[in-house]
């Protein structure tokens, strides 16, 4: 019997080619054990490209495969939670991607399977592997700035194209190269996205944020805006924390193309604030009693690192660590914000999370 622990892919498409198994082909601890897209030629090359063991159109037969330890999901967003969901009852790991799914309700299902099966749920945030993000959260769980008051938090990307569905140019941020072009439908089309900004980037934003804080909404006021797209490209969310705090999410999908993502949270409590800005590469403590604290940098230490997740999915599958610094939990506050908000748009009225 084979030593190696064995991982599945559900959604072999541009990303996961791009980033996931790059990492994953290169772990003499795991192996890829059974892969499944849609599309006969596209799934056989990605079966001989990364030497899958087993190769299928449907996810229900890559459940099945003997031993399986782990599941990668990252299929369109409208399938996270039935790919995930179904993965989880087997009692395996799973890496879903973001957004963990398009609803509220759903991603709340998927943290309590995962916790009844006592398995890791991850949603891979690079941003969190980076050293000063990993120290801003253990300033904040130590109480750096007292009890959270206010909490900003905003994120630009340069994907217009790709929300407007046409010919998109990665910006980097994976392991590899791309095998295949980003699915225009799965981006632009809102039946097959399910939303536009806010799902397909301010989950990665939010995620941090909430991670970062432990927050949780109440209830969310947001406006929307479309442009030229079918989708929206920007997005502005009012929102109210369960401990009475209050929050400002806003984002942008029109950055010039090849230009750095924009990603800044600020959170304001009752000793001081805390600033983690990733494109200027910052991490600042202000406090009231003037025990402030400025992290030295490089000017890449915000750099987005698409392989940590999954590296620290491997480790975890493997059995070498218990360590997730992408907990399911976070990216499950992020979908209840959004899910809200794009309630609130729909009714013009404040909804409850």
């Amino acid at each position: 019997m084979s030593s190696k622990a064995k991982i599945g892919l559900i959604g072999a498409g541009w990303w996961a080619t791009a980033n996931h198994l790059p990492v994953l082909v290169e772990r003499d601890d795991i192996e890829l054990a059974s892969v499944c897209r849609l599309g006969a030629d596209s799934l056989q090359q990605v079966k001989d490209r990364f030497d899958f063991t087993h190769a299928t159109e449907d996810y229900r037969e890559l459940l099945e495969t003997p031993d399986l330890k782990g599941v990668v999901v990252a299929s369109p967003h409208t399938l996270h939670y039935e790919h995930a969901l179904a993965a989880l009852k087997k009692g395996l790991h799973v890496l879903c991607e973001k957004p963990l799914t398009t609803r509220g309700s759903e991603a709340r299902e998927l943290v309590t399977e995962a916790e009844r099966q006592g398995v890791e749920l991850m949603v891979p945030y690079g941003w969190h592997y980076s050293e000063f993000i990993q120290h801003a959260k253990r300033q904040m769980d130590k109480g750096a700035i007292g009890e959270i008051e206010f909490v900003m938090c905003h994120m630009a990307s340069p994907i217009r194209s790709l929300l407007e569905g046409k010919q998109f140019l990665s910006t980097g941020g994976g392991a590899g190269e791309n095998m295949f072009e980003p699915g225009a439908d799965t981006w632009a089309d809102p039946e097959i996205a399910g939303g536009g900004y806010a799902l397909a980037q301010m989950s990665h934003s939010a995620g941090l944020a909430y991670w970062l804080t432990n927050l949780e909404a109440d209830s969310v006021s947001a406006l929307i805006s479309s442009p030229t797209s079918k989708v929206e490209l920007y997005d502005s969310f009012s929102v109210k924390f369960k401990n009475g705090a209050i929050g400002s999410f806003s984002g942008a999908g029109a950055l010039p193309d090849n230009q750095q993502f924009q990603l800044d949270v600020r959170v304001f409590g009752s000793e001081g604030v805390m600033t983690v800005d990733c494109d200027r590469a910052r991490l600042e403590i202000l406090r009231h009693d003037g025990n402030n604290f400025d992290m030295k940098l490089e000017p890449d230490a915000g750099a987005y690192f698409g392989g940590g997740p999954t590296a620290n999915f491997a480790d975890i599958v493997s059995g070498k660590t218990k360590t997730n610094w992408v907990p399911g939990w976070a990216g499950m506050r992020a979908i209840e914000m959004i899910d809200a908000a794009y309630r609130s748009v729909e009714s013009g009225n404040t909804e409850a999370v």
